[in-house]
């Protein structure tokens, strides 16, 4: 079991990859206990002597800002806030990334900026703890004032309101509540804006993205190597000198990488080469480069998000201030989740056109990798079906964050639309992992009429592993199952 430290201010990439573990269990420490409680204590001291209305605390919201609450009817404010902005749409979110956005809330408010109470955090605590996943919906959020509608749905069952998924069944939050023990909280003023007003929806899908981004631009690589091999490809494009005079980072550690999965091997010294590939071979290192210098950067403000305080209004004690601002605003991650698509999206692309030139009868390869074209199609419509992946994501890869429609009346009047750009960054490395696994599939077929020559230890080892799973196909067979196999392979590797 790992645990997953909250007192740390500065988490790591490395830490965050701990919360894709099921054992692992947040820990809220004394670090983070004291400063939440002193941001909290600050906050009633505040509003014993505050007179001006102090926004979300003692007013309505949004274009409801001007209007005042008095004081008997604060902690119904904060519940009738929960209960309106639950208005999730659509899809439900996956267990994993629910996960996330607990984390995530809690890591956020534990900063000590919120003024939140330290019960309503240890409460977010036991749900991660537990593995209770309040049901949260895809469609709702602009992105601007917070995730609102999904936080909403999120943290509706703290107040015993709402539905959880636990253990592979759905309760009622009352339920569960019932059967922890918990009593259903009665939020203190400022606390239903502290756990509606933040980016973790939009921040817990950029991880996850994130995390898969990662291991599809290694897939990638190793996949490209293996298709390269059954091409009868060169091994002169990845030459170090090539990519010294033109040394983009991603750019020259794709080339190293593509060197040590051909060395060793006897098909990329063998005869029958031609002058040049095409480019998607010959530039696999300034494509698959590209993407990697992308995700580089999109990882450091995904990162410094992680690292961050979105609520408003933003307490800061030790300044005596309370301010209303806009750290809930999605731009940094609506931004790089819509650049983040298309850095993935085009490890898709040329791999599509990698599978188009294996399966074109080229270099002495069989017209659609079977021995008997004509009486079997053979691998004819894997392609389609690529294909037919590649232009979604086109589709896909649209910038969400270009738009923007007023809400609340105007008071709202230039939003992110994160939200969208989040869930529409998950679909394109779905769809990724789909067509690298039609590439794998092609290129695994081909490397078997290479035979008998060998590749590289690695490359070779790789092939017998995928061959557990996918067969070679001799004729005809029913192919989504052996498609959907080679997908799950992919996922279940370590690259």
């Amino acid at each position: 079991m790992a645990n997953f430290d909250i007192d740390i201010l500065q988490h790591s990439y490395e830490d965050i990859t701990l919360l894709f573990k099921p054992d692992t269990k947040l820990v809220l420490g004394p670090a983070a206990r004291a400063r939440i409680t002193k941001c909290r204590e600050y906050l009633d001291r505040r509003m014993e002597t505050q007179k001006a209305p102090i926004y979300g605390v003692t007013t309505g919201f949004g274009s409801l800002c001007n209007v005042s609450v008095d004081k008997d009817n604060l902690s119904q404010l904060q519940k009738n806030l929960v209960m309106s902005h639950a208005c999730g749409l659509g899809e439900e979110v996956r267990h994993e990334i629910v996960r996330l956005m607990i984390a995530l809330k809690v890591k956020s408010l534990a900063y000590g900026y919120s003024g939140v109470r330290l019960e309503t955090v240890e409460r977010l605590v036991d749900f991660f703890n537990e593995g209770v996943y309040p049901v949260v919906y895809q469609q709702g959020s602009l992105g601007a004032s917070g995730d609102l509608a999904p936080l909403a749905n999120m943290c509706l069952p703290l107040l015993g309101l709402g539905e959880v998924d636990y253990q592979g069944k759905r309760y009622p939050a009352a339920q569960i509540n019932e059967k922890f023990g918990w009593e259903p909280l009665t939020l203190a003023s400022k606390e239903g804006l502290a756990l509606l007003n933040g980016t973790q929806f939009m921040l817990s899908h950029a991880v996850w993205s994130l995390y898969n981004a990662k291991k599809i631009s290694a897939a990638a690589d190793k996949i490209g190597a293996l298709s390269l091999e059954a091409f009868n490809g060169r091994k002169e494009p990845f030459t170090h000198g090539v990519h010294a005079v033109r040394p983009h980072k991603g750019q020259i550690e794709t080339a190293r990488i593509m060197r040590g999965y051909l060395e060793g091997s006897q098909m990329i010294d063998g005869p029958g080469k031609e002058v040049q590939d095409p480019y998607s071979f010959r530039c696999i290192p300034q494509v698959h480069g590209a993407s990697k210098d992308s995700i580089a950067y999109i990882e450091s403000v995904f990162m410094t998000e992680v690292n961050s305080a979105t609520d408003n209004p933003t307490i800061l004690p030790d300044e005596d201030l309370v301010i209303s601002a806009g750290n809930f605003h999605g731009q940094p991650l609506s931004i790089t989740l819509d650049f983040l698509a298309i850095a993935v999206a085009e490890l898709g692309s040329i791999s599509e056109r990698r599978t188009y030139q294996l399966i074109s009868g080229k270099r002495g390869l069989p017209s659609f990798l079977v021995a008997h074209s004509g009486l079997n199609s053979g691998f004819m419509i894997p392609q389609y079906a690529q294909a037919s992946v590649v232009s979604q994501n086109k589709q896909l890869c649209t910038p969400c964050v270009v738009d923007t429609i007023d809400s609340s009346q105007g008071q709202e009047d230039h939003v992110s639309m994160g939200a969208n750009a989040a869930t529409k960054c998950v679909r394109v490395i779905e769809n990724v992992k789909k067509i690298l696994g039609i590439e794998l599939m092609n290129g695994a077929q081909a490397f078997e009429f290479r035979r008998p020559m060998k590749s590289s230890p690695v490359l070779e080892e790789f092939y017998a592993q995928y061959r557990k799973v996918v067969p070679f196909i001799e004729n005809d067979e029913v192919m989504y199952t052996h498609i959907a196999n080679s997908i799950k392979f992919i996922e279940n590797t370590e690259f």
